[in-house]
């Protein structure tokens, strides 16, 4: 059972293992009832499909770097995760992005020149195995309907995630994002207000600027929505402050 080859495995993942019906054949799925892989992430990837319903409970940023990405934000400092404990139990009805749903599967290539994608697995999850209980993965040889639905889930999140790319390559173009800057002030304290840095936001003087017909055209496939979205999740940066607050874990607190 050799591991896919990765040169840089994404968040979460230690390893890729290809799903098949010769190795795994009489293997199972476990339930997924705590996502310890989660309790220390404050950022999580997340795709424009989910912004109407994450805007609600996350802020919405973008990575720093030469290629950002959109991030939910579920704690402000590094480690720090306030709607995940440290084992992993979500503590609060909230929307949980796909990103974190996924795991341990993901679409990938099995080599560099290959054209298709192979449904492949992290097997240092232990949420796969020749368990006595769980989820059949394969029957008479062939996928179940749980690894079918497996199957579907994660290609929809690449058909989602090429959206995401499209809409980031728009805010490019426009030259719409900037380093962002937020700064806090915590109720109880007097003196300097808790500046964060680190990630990229979208530059609304800007969009602003923006000519009429491209904000149309915006509307019309649907960006503008998003753009907006992004921007109204900033003001929960203050909600996820004193959050971590309330739970020990804001600026100086032993994490």
């Amino acid at each position: 059972m050799a591991s896919a080859p990765q040169p840089q495995l994404p968040l979460f993942y230690n390893d890729l293992m290809p799903l098949n019906s010769r190795d795994h054949g009489t293997w199972k799925a476990r339930s997924v009832e705590k996502a310890a892989w989660v309790g220390t992430q404050h950022a999580i990837p997340l795709t424009v499909d989910e912004f109407a319903q994450a805007q609600r409970f996350f802020p919405i940023v973008f990575s720093a770097g030469d290629s950002p990405v959109p991030l939910a934000l579920l704690g402000l400092n590094e480690g720090v995760n306030v709607y995940f404990d440290s084992e992993g139990t979500l503590t609060e009805d909230v929307y949980v992005p796909a990103y974190i749903r996924r795991y341990p599967m993901l679409l990938a290539k099995l080599r560099p020149d290959a054209e298709e994608m192979s449904l492949c697995f992290d097997p240092s999850a232990d949420l796969m195995g020749d368990f006595e209980e769980g989820q059949a993965l394969f029957e008479n040889g062939e996928p179940s309907e749980h690894t079918k639905g497996l199957l579907d889930f994660c290609q929809k999140f690449e058909e989602a995630g090429a959206r995401t790319q499209a809409f980031m390559e728009e805010l490019a173009k426009a030259d719409l994002l900037m380093d962002g800057e937020v700064a806090i002030q915590q109720n109880t304290q007097e003196g300097q207000p808790y500046i964060y840095r680190g990630f990229k936001m979208v530059n609304q003087e800007k969009l602003r600027a923006i000519d009429g017909e491209k904000l149309k055209q915006w509307n019309e496939i649907g960006l503008l929505p998003l753009v907006f979205a992004h921007l109204f999740s900033l003001d929960l940066m203050r909600i996820i402050f004193a959050k971590q607050v309330q739970q020990g874990k804001g600026p100086g607190a032993a994490n």
